[in-house]
């Protein structure tokens, strides 16, 4: 799976064009915003072949294929009905109730906060087996902010490309997408981090692998990585070290058609696919001939986090952050996560703008 680019861990099946609400006549994203979408880097696909996934290089529809992965889902643990139940919630935190007043920010719609997400990666945002409610661990969290202010939750899908304007132009409170904080991106936008950015190995049930964590274990490898992704960044940079070390490089396999590629995969022509950690791990979860070994930071040889987002200077961020540590702190924001199997991925403390990764060179 991925969406990602050197900037950002945004993922999975992309939205198809029926899912998205209706709205006015998109307008133009300036040069800035595209780069800070990372738009240029958008190459995924994504398949389902059994109830399992796997993302590569080019979009596609997404819909059919989060319903059948949903199926799988619900008959191995996962919760992926519309009504939620087990959603973790977290009492009023009156620090960022006051916090919110005194910052003199306005919901968009009176006592909501109105959250945008793609619903095209799962288990991070989808859809549930209605076919239309939007479930996963990033509503999960935008509900655990919610509560924490008081307001009542109200999630819309975006397309990936939107967001940006969505947020700037306040027709979305806050983004809870998988966006990763990179320096071009705080220019525009403020950030309060949960979660770590981290890629994982895929591999068979059978396979000898047992760990992946380093350059030497890939030496020789044959691995799926999306063209032009952050996760075949780090595989060219490990496999530099390789030869450094007079070791083999492994070798970085492309398709175009994912359920080629899990073929590839489960029949042994390849070792590993490479992706971010959340998909990696939902198709390990729905797929019992796949599971994952080893994880690596995105923004490896940096640490990439991924925030909430928030338009720049509108006083939101400080409040959200407030939430954020609160549920840290109580044990609530790792619960969240641990119930789409996402447990690890909880920031050590919640920051505001932290260093992102570094700026793109032209």
């Amino acid at each position: 799976m991925s969406h990602t680019d050197p900037a950002q861990t945004q993922s999975a099946f992309p939205p198809s064009e029926a899912a998205e609400p209706s709205r006015a006549p998109r307008r133009t994203l300036s040069p800035k915003q595209r780069l800070v979408a990372g738009i240029g880097a958008l190459a995924v696909v994504a398949a389902a072949v059994g109830g399992t996934a796997l993302a590569l290089n080019r979009p596609t529809s997404g819909g059919d294929t989060q319903r059948a992965a949903a199926t799988a889902a619900a008959s191995h643990g996962l919760d992926t009905s519309a009504a939620q139940e087990g959603r973790v919630h977290l009492d009023q935190v009156p620090a960022a109730v006051q916090q919110l007043k005194d910052s003199g920010f306005t919901p968009i719609h009176a006592g909501e906060l109105t959250v945008a997400t793609t619903g095209a990666s799962a288990p991070i945002s989808f859809t549930a087996d209605d076919g239309k409610t939007l479930i996963g661990s990033d509503v999960d969290v935008a509900q655990l902010i919610a509560d924490g202010l008081g307001l009542k939750l109200r999630v819309e899908t975006t397309a990936w490309a939107d967001w940006p304007l969505g947020v700037q132009s306040g027709k979305y409170d806050v983004v809870l997408s998988n966006v990763g904080v990179t320096e071009e991106r705080k220019d525009l936008f403020d950030f309060a981090t949960y979660r770590h950015g981290l890629h994982t190995f895929l591999v068979t049930k059978d396979s000898p692998l047992k760990d992946v964590k380093e350059a030497k274990d890939i030496a020789g490898l044959k691995i799926v990585v999306g063209s032009g992704t952050n996760q075949e960044k780090i595989l060219s940079a490990w496999n530099k070290l390789n030869e450094e070390a007079g070791l083999k490089p492994a070798e970085l396999v492309y398709y175009d058609d994912a359920s080629a590629a899990l073929l590839a995969l489960k029949s042994g022509r390849v070792d590993a696919s490479f992706g971010p950690n959340p998909t990696s791990v939902y198709q390990a979860q729905v797929d019992p001939e796949l599971r994952t070994v080893g994880r690596v930071n995105a923004g490896w040889p940096d640490n990439s986090d991924v925030g909430v987002v928030t338009a720049k200077g509108n006083g939101l961020v400080r409040p959200v952050a407030t939430v954020l540590e609160a549920a840290r702190t109580s044990g609530k924001l790792t619960a969240a996560l641990t119930r789409w199997q996402l447990q690890g991925e909880q920031v050590e403390k919640t920051e505001v703008n932290p260093k992102g990764l570094p700026r793109q060179t032209k």
